[in-house]
Order: structure tokens, then C-alpha cells, then sequence
């Protein structure tokens, strides 16, 4: 069997709001607001075959800010809000543990990454990490996938790391030698941005106009 390819998102920032005006933190189910173009994103990425998961580093459990359950419930919503506008995830995973707690799971650290892949049978070759935070990032660029960080215009107006100055959505071959490891392959403002960049780059390696 072929393994499939598959789209990793982190979840606050880039799929749903946080440290907006009206949502600082996501601790229950009414604190969940989508980004927009975020269901318009996942739903072009499973109409180009890639399946679509989040992977989320989540230490307010254990910090003790929020439960498992709450946890659920925020997860429940999200799963609903995309379900109304027509999109749907493969899966949610989580890393529950503390900051300092030194698990395989958390990012930066590819657990959840390497975990998704085995028990889907995903190549991560062909895969890609979208965040908005090194630790994003750093993690896909450990378990092997192309990288694509959402930090708006702000931060590419800033350049790159390697002096560079990019626009959203460059359509460049991915370098991944000699650069350090929270410098994604591409840079874009959005989710729906990172999303046609994926089908466009998917259609070119096919050969299709």
C-alpha cells in the first residue's frame, strides 16, 4: 500500500484565534474561533489528497490550567466549526505534559509527527509542518517534512534569518542544509496562504498546468 501524504498543523494561531481581542487563551470550547480561510484551507488540502492533521503542544494540563476533558471540549468545537463550513481533520494530537518535562512528544521535539506517520503509514517526505512558532517548525523539520511558517507580514518584512526577503508563498525549492532549524522553507500570512502554495507546489511536481 502507498503511503499517503499528509498536512501537520499546529492549532492556535494558525487554525483558530488566540492572543486576539477577544480570545487571549484557549481553555474551553467558547474560546474557540477560527482563523479565516481556515476551513476553506483544510478542505482544499483533502480535495488534493493530503490528509490533515493537528498537532498541538497543550502543557496548560499539565500545568494544571485545564483539564483532559476541557481539553475534549475544545477539540469538540473546533471539530464542529469546521464540519459547518463543509471540513473535516483526520485527527487531532496533543502533547499534554509540562514545558520542562522532557518527553519525545512535545515540540520542537517530531513525536507526534513520527507517531501520526507510523500508525497511518504517512510519508513525511512528501508531508509538510504549517506553524507560527520555531518549535513548529524545528519539529517538522526533525521528522523529515517540508516546512511552512505562518508569521503574517510582520515578520517577513524583517527578512529571513539568512538575510533574505521572501515573499508569501515563494515557490522555491525547499534547502535544508546549513540553515538553522527553526527557518521554515516557506514563509506565508495564512493557513488558506500555506494551503494553495501545498496544491500549486502538488500539481507542479505532477507535471499539470
Amino acid at each position: 500500500m502507498k503511503s499517503a501524504k499528509a498536512v501537520f498543523l499546529d492549532r492556535d494561531g494558525v487554525v483558530n484565534e488566540m492572543n486576539t481581542g477577544r480570545v487571549r487563551q484557549v481553555n474551553g470550547p467558547d474560546d474557540v474561533h477560527l482563523l479565516p480561510g481556515t476551513a476553506e484551507a483544510i478542505r482544499g488540502l483533502a480535495e488534493a489528497g493530503y490528509r490533515v492533521y493537528v498537532v498541538t503542544n497543550q502543557g496548560g494540563v499539565g500545568l494544571g490550567y485545564m483539564s483532559l476533558a476541557d481539553l475534549e471540549a475544545v477539540h469538540k468545537r473546533l471539530e464542529e466549526l469546521l464540519a459547518k463550513k463543509g471540513a473535516r481533520l483526520d485527527g487531532i494530537a496533543f502533547c499534554p505534559h509540562k514545558p520542562d518535562y522532557g518527553c519525545a512528544c512535545r515540540k520542537p521535539q517530531p513525536g507526534m509527527l513520527l507517531e501520526l506517520a507510523k500508525r497511518h503509514r504517512l510519508s513525511l517526505s512528501e508531508s509538510y509542518m504549517i506553524g507560527d512558532r520555531e518549535s513548529d517548525i524545528a519539529a517538522g523539520r526533525a521528522a523529515g517534512t517540508r516546512t511552512i511558517r505562518v508569521n503574517g507580514a510582520a515578520d517577513r518584512s524583517k527578512g529571513r534569518a539568512d538575510g533574505s526577503r521572501e515573499g508569501a508563498g515563494s515557490a522555491r525549492r525547499p534547502r535544508r542544509h546549513g540553515r538553522a532549524s527553526f527557518t521554515a522553507d516557506w514563509n506565508v500570512s495564512s493557513l488558506l496562504e500555506a494551503a494553495v502554495l501545498i496544491v500549486h507546489r502538488l500539481a507542479e511536481e505532477r507535471g499539470l498546468p
